[in-house]
């Protein structure tokens, strides 16, 4: 592309050069050799506004965003050529929104640790054979997740208009009766996975999850109307039932029953608190919406900074408590791993809440610090395997 405009601009001095000089033969006119100013240059090369030499050396720091520009006006042409594809571009688009990515992202990353982690203590036993099966958990808990988090959705969808506008229900982008379906859907195809591949008893805690999940949103239960029993449903699901759940099931796969062991006595602790961080946290951005269909939360009641504090508080004691164990658990932990890795996360978390201090708790400070939240909590769980 600059080759091009560069290519152009030395055809347009030519042609500059070539002007002037037929000029000045034809009226005979002595000139100086400075007679054609920068000025006079500029004037001409703004009567081709697209490939201006002045504009071209100018403005060449914003060419890249001209080009993406350029390509973007090129993609929407084109999805916009094909109305079939653009409507099934949107509708993914809105499913993607639909299973909230970061709560996704969570029960993945949380899953495959726990596996990981089960796999590197007991090497021998590993066989390519069990990927699939592997898999199918990982998908079920997707299932899972996006049945919880859909149905909240169906039953929040005036609470998102205020809170979380550009959710695809309470935006207009997915139809409730297209949300029933997907909801029904995700809860059908995990009960299916599991119960087939996982055993009643594994099928019973999902189910048990399944159930928490419905009565967190759906009236006339709607406990996320209170603060505790909310705290505790989002603490046990995301805590306990994923920890304890998808290791029971990978060494039951692997051939050996459930045992405890340390590290995975410490990663259920840390995260069914850190859950419960989550849930106390998860508030903060949507203290307008709860006041207005009387939510009782407690960040609507004690406010966003003590909740904040309150949070951060919580956690910092997560992290002594770890820091703790590696120092007196030599045995069960690595130490030149978990201590210096739990220093620094806390030392974030100080930061991050300094930051929202300082930032007097606006709404995009206080969305930014409930982001940085599910950012520790991936940390946790990226390090587990190898503590």
């Amino acid at each position: 592309m600059e080759l091009a405009l560069a290519h152009f601009s030395s055809l347009r001095i030519s042609a500059v050069t070539s002007l002037r000089s037929t000029y000045s033969h034809q009226t005979k006119t002595p000139m100086k050799p400075n007679c054609v100013s920068s000025e006079h240059l500029l004037k001409i090369s703004n009567k081709f506004p697209s490939f201006g030499l002045y504009r071209h050396r100018t403005g060449f720091k914003h060419a890249p965003k001209q080009r993406n520009f350029i390509w973007a006006s090129s993609q929407v042409g084109a999805a916009g050529s094909d109305p079939l594809l653009n409507k099934l571009s949107a509708f993914r688009d809105a499913c993607w929104r639909f299973l909230r990515p970061h709560t996704i992202r969570g029960t993945a990353l949380g899953s495959v640790a726990l596996v990981a982690r089960a796999l590197i203590e007991n090497p021998n036993l590993i066989k390519w054979s069990l990927l699939l099966k592997a898999f199918s958990g990982l998908l079920a808990l997707i299932c899972g997740n996006g049945y919880i988090v859909g149905i909240n959705q169906i039953y929040d969808i005036g609470i998102d208009k205020v809170n979380k506008p550009y959710l695809p229900i309470a935006a207009g982008d997915l139809s409730v009766q297209s949300a029933w379906f997907l909801v029904i859907f995700f809860a059908v195809t995990g009960l299916l996975i599991v119960a087939f591949n996982f055993g009643p008893f594994i099928t019973s805690l999902y189910c048990l999850g399944l159930f928490l999940g419905t009565i967190y949103s759906v009236p006339p239960f709607r406990m996320k109307r209170f603060a505790v029993a909310a705290f505790l449903i989002i603490a046990t699901v995301r805590g306990f039932l994923l920890n304890f759940g998808v290791y029971y099931a990978t060494r039951a796969a692997l051939g050996l029953s459930f045992e405890w062991n340390a590290p995975v006595a410490f990663i259920t602790a840390f995260v069914t608190l850190f859950a419960l961080v989550i849930a106390v946290t998860k508030d903060l951005p949507d203290v307008e919406g709860d006041r207005k269909f009387k939510i009782s939360t407690l960040a609507a009641k004690l406010g966003v900074r003590n909740i904040a504090f309150l949070g951060s508080g919580l956690l910092l004691l997560n992290y002594i408590a770890a820091i703790l164990a590696a120092i007196y658990m030599p045995q069960a932990f690595r130490r030149n791993l978990m201590i210096p890795a739990h220093v620094i996360l806390a030392s974030c978390l100080l930061f991050q809440t300094w930051l929202l201090e300082r930032a007097n708790y606006t709404k995009e400070a206080i969305s930014g610090f409930y982001r940085f939240i599910w950012n520790l909590f991936y940390g946790e769980y990226a390090i587990f395997p190898f503590i």
